[in-house]
């Protein structure tokens, strides 16, 4: 395990925040049985865990600017470095009180990713990298799968929800993995997907339309476990890119070149 003052700080965060969640999970559960419904909860359960992380992250480092799912972007002083906070992610399964969410935490600097920390707060795992320091879950070191035939994969897809649009362009890409992999999966938390990949749970990964709070913890969590972490078009800098793919570098070359031909 990564024990930098860093990862210290991102991780005491992420902690904190869980524990609202966790407590909010079980008000939401009740809720589905009622008249009312989970969704003003839900959003309000949203806002308490991001308002906990930028609290914690401004008392450790005060200098740093944010980048939030909820409170959108505050500059800070330091202008090389910012944090990428989403404190939910996941947040359709937390309505359902499907128990497949994360707290999830980067940080960029000088336009790059650096750290990461995603942490699960229904199985208790906590998955961390630091840039040249490995990537780990909980306090095992962890490394992308090595497969190498596409044809064995399990991989990770995120379909379009509701008012996204893009739905007719996913379908042909869908299409196009699904009569090369053995199978796909659709968990329903970018970051959770993508800390999956970091760990050989999945061999590959790829959404459009993400923001970075969604993908900058987890992007470096593939790197140092060994595999590629890409924009789609793999041209624009990865921090201010939406469409992303990532696996180890044969499922990454096979993906990206299926996605290119679906078209």
């Amino acid at each position: 395990m990564i024990r930098s003052p860093l990862i210290s700080v991102m991780t005491d965060a992420a902690l904190k925040a869980a524990k609202s969640l966790r407590r909010d999970l079980g008000e939401v559960e009740a809720l589905q049985v009622s008249m009312k419904g989970p969704g003003d909860f839900v959003s309000a359960a949203d806002r308490r865990a991001e308002k906990i992380i930028r609290e914690a992250l401004a008392k450790a480092r005060p200098t740093y600017g944010l980048v939030m799912e909820e409170s959108g972007s505050i500059a800070g002083t330091d202008g090389a470095h910012r944090w990428h906070v989403d404190p939910l992610d996941g947040t359709t399964n937390f309505l359902h009180a499907v128990p497949q969410f994360c707290v999830s935490i980067g940080l960029e600097r000088d336009g790059d990713f650096v750290a990461g920390v995603v942490y699960d707060p229904a199985k208790d795992e906590m998955f961390v990298a630091e840039r040249g320091k490995g990537a780990y879950m909980n306090n095992h070191r962890i490394r992308v799968a090595a497969r190498r035939d596409f044809s064995q994969a399990l991989i990770g897809i995120a379909t379009p929800h509701l008012g996204r649009g893009g739905q007719p362009h996913f379908l042909k890409e869908l299409g196009a993995v699904m009569a090369r992999a053995a199978a796909t999966r659709r968990l329903g938390s970018a970051a959770l997907d993508i800390a999956y990949v970091a760990c050989g749970r999945l061999d590959a990964f790829w959404e459009r339309g993400l923001n970075s709070w969604d993908f900058g913890a987890a992007s470096v969590l593939v790197r140092e476990a060994g595999g590629v972490f890409s924009t789609l078009d793999g041209r624009k800098r990865l921090v201010d890119s939406s469409d992303v793919i990532c696996g180890n570098e044969t499922m990454h070359g096979e993906l990206s070149a299926l996605l290119e031909g679906a078209v």
